[in-house]
């Protein structure tokens, strides 16, 4: 008796990455997902006998990966937590190889298959830079709705859609309590940290380019301005500082700032962020002269408010060239009020308003949510094509570095550099990489406003800005 308590319905692989970012949610569905499961098996089962979680049955002095392998090796079924950090994490490679091995390995032995792999969908994630084994286990059935299939699960409790999140919680659970009842080989002691995952994926080469920064600079509202306005503040999803705002719903990212990190550093570059206020064009300009090109990231809503509008007023009467503004158009505006920020954004812009459709691609509004990426990779490829012809020295008299000056090329085609090409490349490959999970909280780091201090992988950058690039070490 004592043995079978030790073989819970569910052993919960999660990447901490996700618990970190949203853990309010993260233990919601945890919770929810015991509860129905304890409904569903009947109250002889008590609440421990159901699930492992590390979190909560990991105690002070065990040697955690011995535990985990342990419950691997008896939990009658295992629930994955998909999702891009999911995929990016060592250990939840590990953990799933290892049980996806103790499936296969009762069914050679019993020609019984059980499906005892439990996915659920957290985040969205790209079939195709999956490992071949991975996409043989489906994830999705029609039962679970159509807004689960195409945002996933962590969308649904975003936006509060609790019917369609508690139909998922009923199938996963009796998927679970089913699997359960079929009785799973155990997997006998292993060595969790030997273990192969087929994830994370090998590293993708280095882009050709060579990489540069990108400082960031956002414009946008809060969700205590938009309680302020009444309901008639759209734009949205705000939390408490301007960086946490989520034009496009349901949101696939964090956050705008973070989507276009990711998109940035997918590119190979690094990127930097504050929010706009006074001094913005100095800092444009001391950019420029540190070979930097800049992307502001500007909330209509809020374009015309007091607190931006003499910043980027004085950005519309100043020359910037290598400096790209982004105004996005919220996918949840309501119907009948979607015109009403662009008066205060064309109040702002005045000059550049007209540049709205230029070729150049350095100032775009009413950006969607499908053309985000491709149109802020394209900016920020033109930007740094204008910032290499600054760069160029073409000698004491343009005109001969052209080969239009008489100079001693008695030919006249000119012996000066040739112009570089404007090389856009076809955009962000697939999703972008993130940062591996299973990794304790990162040290307190003090960064003096407008720094915003709650980023992910930051790191001391010019001018008080928070340079972001590259993984972090997975820890577990």
């Amino acid at each position: 008796m004592e043995h079978e308590q030790h073989r819970p319905y569910f052993f919960f692989s999660y990447a901490r990455r996700d618990f970190e970012a949203e853990d309010a949610f993260v233990n919601q569905f945890f919770n929810d997902l015991r509860d129905e499961l304890g409904r569903l098996v009947g109250p002889a089962v008590r609440a421990e006998e159901l699930a492992f979680r590390d979190t909560e049955q990991l105690r002070l002095g065990d040697d955690w990966a011995e535990r985990l392998a342990t419950m691997l090796g008896r939990s009658r079924t295992m629930i994955a937590l998909y999702s891009p950090a999911y995929f990016a994490s060592l250990y939840c490679g590990k953990e799933w190889t290892a049980f996806r091995g103790r499936v296969r390995r009762h069914h050679e032995d019993t020609g019984e298959l059980v499906p005892a792999l439990v996915p659920v969908l957290w985040e969205p994630v790209g079939s195709g830079e999956l490992a071949a084994e991975v996409t043989k286990i489906q994830w999705v059935q029609p039962d679970m709705g159509e807004a689960y299939a195409r945002h996933g699960l962590r969308a649904l409790l975003r936006t509060a859609q609790s019917g369609a999140y508690e139909q998922v919680v009923r199938v996963v659970a009796e998927r679970v309590r089913d699997a359960a009842a079929r009785r799973l080989g155990e997997l006998p002691e292993f060595d969790l940290g030997a273990v192969r995952g087929y994830f994370p994926p090998p590293a993708a080469p280095e882009p050709a380019p060579s990489p540069g920064m990108v400082r960031l600079f956002i414009a946008a509202g809060s969700a205590s301005e938009a309680a302020a306005a009444g309901g008639s503040f759209a734009g949205g999803w705000y939390g408490s500082k301007p960086w946490h705002w989520a034009p496009y719903y349901p949101p696939t990212q964090p956050s705008l700032v973070v989507r276009a990190q990711q998109v940035i550093t997918a590119a190979g570059h690094t990127t930097t962020l504050e929010e706009i206020g006074p001094g913005l064009g100095e800092k444009l300009d001391q950019a420029r002269e540190d070979s930097q090109v800049s992307v502001l990231l500007v909330d209509p809503w809020v374009a015309g408010s007091g607190r931006y509008r003499a910043a980027l007023s004085e950005y519309d009467d100043q020359n910037h060239p290598v400096t790209g503004v982004v105004v996005p158009i919220g996918s949840n505006d309501p119907d009948g009020e979607r015109e009403a920020p662009w008066t205060g954004v064309r109040g702002v812009f005045r000059r550049n308003w007209l540049r709205r459709s230029d070729l150049e691609h350095l100032f775009r509004v009413r950006v969607n949510q499908e053309s985000f990426d491709s149109d802020l990779t394209i900016m920020v490829t033109v930007a740094q094509n204008k910032l290499m012809d600054d760069n160029l020295d073409w000698g004491d008299d343009g005109g001969d570095a052209f080969g239009f000056g008489s100079g001693d090329d008695t030919s006249g085609s000119g012996d000066g550099p040739d112009l570089p090409g404007l090389a856009i490349p076809s955009g962000p490959s697939g999703r972008p990489r993130p940062p591996h999970p299973r990794q304790g909280p990162p040290a307190a780091r003090h960064h003096p406003d407008p720094v915003p201090p709650e980023l992910p992988g930051q790191s001391r950058g010019q001018d008080d800005a928070v340079p972001l690039r590259g993984d972090q070490d997975d820890d577990h």
